[in-house]
Parts: structure tokens; sequence; C-alpha cells
């Protein structure tokens, strides 16, 4: 997998130009996510398998940092989901049960993949906040921005960003946490987390009407959360300029005005032109450029505190060129 930590200047892939990373980048990943076996469904290992092609063939690899993730806890899961949630997935997992659901695909080593993705987040959470890295990516399987307090679904077990920020919140006493979802797919799992809560801040771009249904834009929270959900209901076959002229004019103002001591990014890669799933037209350059602007922000904000956590992404390609994108622009360049 990938373990090296290092730095450097080494020239890049094309040119001659020296790369130099300005940030300390975290990537982490586990071989356990490999074991959660889901073939032939479309979340499957031979995702992560790809993105690891590309980032340990790549010129960034030397210096990125690979911190370790731990399992998250079952109070650290509870403090976004129910309890009977939780013994339900590990019951199923343990018994051989094969489908939580119509989309969600199970084997008895998913319990503890669950735990590594949901505890990815956890580590890479003490890693920003203590300054071991400036912002980190988690290349995690099953992703988690659809499940529920109480229920897996589509393809997630449990909500490994929701864990991320309510951990940060309680642990490290952070105030405000923004988290922007830029998969295909509406986060109705992360959204409904924290739909009447101010101190978690949710907008999301995905197509619409589309899965999992939910995503309107007079979806804006309710009680104490009123106002901190925005969603941006998307046309299919938008593409590159859409995404960003949304970023720059409609959500950099509203993170600005937030405030946030943290940003995290549901990463899900399927509004790629080529994602088999969805129907968008987001090039893998146009991640990058994404990143940039989020990037930016959080370091006029929050002090550059960026998490970012893998959801989405069906054309293996298409994921491993996206993801090496969004990495090398959380590198930085000068």
């Amino acid at each position: 997998m990938l373990d090296s930590q290092c730095k450097g200047q080494i020239p890049l892939a094309q040119g001659d130009t020296i790369y130099n990373p300005m940030n300390k980048t975290g990537f982490i990943s586990h071989p356990q996510y490999l074991k959660h076996d889901t073939e032939p469904h479309p979340e499957n290992p031979g995702r992560l398998e790809a993105i690891q092609r590309k980032i340990e063939s790549s010129k960034i690899h030397p210096h990125l940092i690979f911190p370790e993730p731990r399992r998250a806890t079952d109070d650290e899961l509870a403090a976004n989901h129910d309890s009977g949630h939780i013994d339900h997935v590990r019951d199923s997992c343990q018994n051989g049960t094969r489908n939580l659901d119509g989309d969600t695909v199970i084997c008895p080593d998913s319990w503890d993949a669950a735990l590594l993705s949901a505890g990815a987040g956890i580590t890479a959470v003490d890693q920003i906040i203590t300054g071991q890295v400036d912002n980190a990516f988690t290349a995690v399987r099953p992703p988690g921005h659809h499940a529920e307090k109480d229920r897996a679904m589509g393809f997630c077990l449990f909500n490994n960003v929701a864990v991320a920020a309510r951990y940060a919140i309680k642990e490290h006493r952070l105030n405000r946490v923004f988290i922007f979802d830029w998969d295909v797919h509406h986060g109705n799992g992360t959204q409904n987390s924290f739909y009447s809560d101010p101190s978690v801040y949710y907008s999301s771009t995905h197509q619409y009407p589309f899965y999992p249904g939910t995503g309107n834009k007079d979806e804006t929270g309710t009680g104490d959360g009123l106002g901190s959900t925005l969603n941006f209901p998307l046309d299919a076959f938008n593409g590159d300029q859409t995404y960003l002229d949304i970023i720059e004019n409609k959500l950099i103002p509203e993170i600005q005005s937030y405030k946030p001591d943290l940003i995290i990014i549901s990463a899900g890669f399927d509004a790629h032109a080529d994602d088999p799933l969805g129907q968008m037209r987001v090039s893998s350059e146009g991640y990058g450029k994404m990143t940039a602007m989020i990037l930016k922000v959080a370091k006029e904000v929050c002090g550059g505190r960026l998490l970012s956590m893998l959801e989405g992404g069906y054309n293996h390609t298409a994921l491993a060129e996206s993801v090496h994108e969004h990495v090398n622009v959380l590198l930085g360049e000068s």
C-alpha cells in the first residue's frame, strides 16, 4: 500500500518544472478496504487499486505523508449513528449477510473496513488539528454520505464525514465545521445528520432529480440549523464552468461568512464526464480547479485545515486521474 514518507524536490511528470510542494498533505488508506468484497458491484476494490497505482507511479508520491488510520470506536460511531444501526451492521457482516439493502453489498470483512473508513477521518482530523499535516485525503471504502443515522444506504455503511465532523467538534473543541459535498449524488445522510445543528454547515452540488431524491434547493435546515444547509441541484450535463461558478460566486461567500474551523470535502468523483453512473461533464482538471478554490478559502478562514474523504467515482481511470489532480493541488506547488 501507500506507505512511504519523504520530502524533496523532483521533476514533474511533464516538462522540466521542479515540483516543490507548499503543504504537508496526508494520504490515508489501508489494505483492509480492498477486502470489502462487493464484486461485481460498481463500488468495488478496483476503485482503490486504480487510485493506488496512479499515486504510486506519480511524481507526487514521495512528497505525501501516509498516516495509518485507526478504527473508529462504537462510541465515536454512536456520536452520529443509533446503537441499533451499529449493531445491525456488525451482526450482518458477521453472519454472512450479503445485502443490507438493494444497493449496499457487504461481506464478513466489511465490518473492519467500515471501522477503518470512519477511523480514517478521525485520524485525519487529529493529524490536521495537531499540525502534523496541513490537509489530508482519505482513500477509503465503503463510502459514507448516504448512510443515515439509523440505516445503511447507497453503498454506505457509516457516514464517514459526519463521524469526522462530530469527532472534531467533541474532541478538539471546534465550534464550526463546513462540509462541501461535490459527489454527483446528494448526501442525504450527511444533510440529515446536521439538519437542525448550526455547528455543521452542509452544502452540496449534485445532479437533480437523481438518486436519492433529496437535495432540493428549498431544503435549508430546520430549527437552530435553519440556514446552515445549502443545496445546488443541477440539471444533467453540466460541467466544469457551472461548478466553478457556483463555488466562486455562491459557495465561497457562504464559507467566508460562516468562518468554519475546519472544512471537509465529501469528494465523490462521479460527476466526471466518463462516469457510468452520473450524467455530468466535469473533467479531471476541473476537479483540480475546484480543489484549488476550496483550498484557497480554507487558508483564508481556517488556517488551511482541509479534510477530503472519498465518496463515489466508478470509472476507474477517470477516478484515478481526478484523485491525482485533487491531491496534487492539496500538496500545493511553488
